[in-house]
């Protein structure tokens, strides 16, 4: 396997990183669109592995590939639309292309331009590992006709760029729940067994592990459990409370209370050594976090037990 590279933040540092041009992909906007073909002007062409931190849809007319997200490998052939979303690493090789596009975005640009809660109409934008479609000829007719005004849009100068793009990129989502999606529900894929909220659980667990035993000292936020994924925070949160009904520091609360109401128990360690021992650098911020999420203060809690 190749050697695995850094977080890609934008398609264009991506474009750089392979020697490609990066004239047609400026993403200040945190979208970018474009004809593929403009771009792999030498063909075959094979990417180096990378990890995105933007999602990604390919709309393939006439085009010959492949790609491979962690160890699943998907061929790229003609009449076919291709997700993908942040987070897992990645190849891709093009052998031939005549006619292919493709659109990428962040979550910003979704929640200022499409929608502040965007995954509550399209969850599937929250899917992780998505097998390609291959459309009927209407079915991609109708779908290419608004991607390519996008792209018009796109290219245009008009002070209403980004909202016209969002108006278009809603109907282009809601054509792609319709022939896709109709009747997906991410809190049900896999029976809640995703990669990134099994991941998520298991990095929960390991932390709190190492605050007990003195091998961590900082209690976790969720910056620094999007980190140990790779994710943005943002992202990572929204699966999360998509998947399981609740968000990331609704999880880390549960979870330090649980913690320390078990320790308290232990009449033999005192509040103070908890608090540091969960990572509280003062036994007053411990007694006001416990009490807010307890309505009890660690001694109150303690001699009811």
């Amino acid at each position: 396997m190749q050697q695995k590279e850094p977080v890609s933040t934008t398609l264009s540092e991506l474009y750089e990183s392979m020697g490609l041009s990066v004239a047609l992909v400026n993403s200040v906007s945190g979208f970018t669109v474009h004809s593929i073909k403009e771009t792999f002007l030498h063909l075959p062409f094979k990417s180096i592995a990378y990890r995105p931190d933007f999602f990604s849809f390919v709309f393939v007319r006439d085009a010959f590939g492949k790609y491979i997200i962690d160890d699943t490998l998907f061929e790229i052939s003609p009449g076919t639309i291709y997700f993908t979303n942040p987070g897992n690493y990645r190849t891709f090789e093009w052998f031939e292309i005549n006619d292919a596009y493709l659109i990428t975005f962040n979550e910003s640009y979704l929640k200022e331009n499409v929608h502040h809660d965007v995954y509550q109409d399209f969850s599937f934008l929250l899917t992780e590992t998505i097998q390609p479609r291959q459309m009927k000829s209407e079915q991609f007719d109708q779908i290419e006709r608004i991607y390519l005004q996008i792209h018009e849009e796109h290219l245009g100068n008009s002070p209403y760029k980004d909202r016209i793009i969002g108006s278009l990129f809603v109907a282009l989502l809601l054509k792609i729940k319709e022939y896709f999606w109709q009747d997906y529900n991410p809190i049900y894929e896999g029976n809640r067994s995703s990669s990134i909220v099994k991941t998520f659980k298991k990095n929960l667990e390991d932390h709190y592990r190492g605050l007990v035993f003195g091998q961590e000292n900082i209690l976790y936020r969720v910056q620094d459990y999007a980190d140990l994924q790779h994710l943005h925070p943002n992202y990572l949160s929204s699966v999360i409370k998509t998947k399981t009904g609740k968000p990331v520091s609704v999880w880390i609360s549960e979870k330090t209370i649980a913690k320390a109401k078990s320790l308290l128990r232990n009449l033999e360690i005192s509040i103070k050594e908890i608090s540091f021992m969960l990572g509280f650098t003062e036994a007053t911020h411990f007694s006001n976090y416990f009490k807010k999420h307890t309505d009890l203060t660690p001694v109150t809690y303690r001699k009811q037990q």
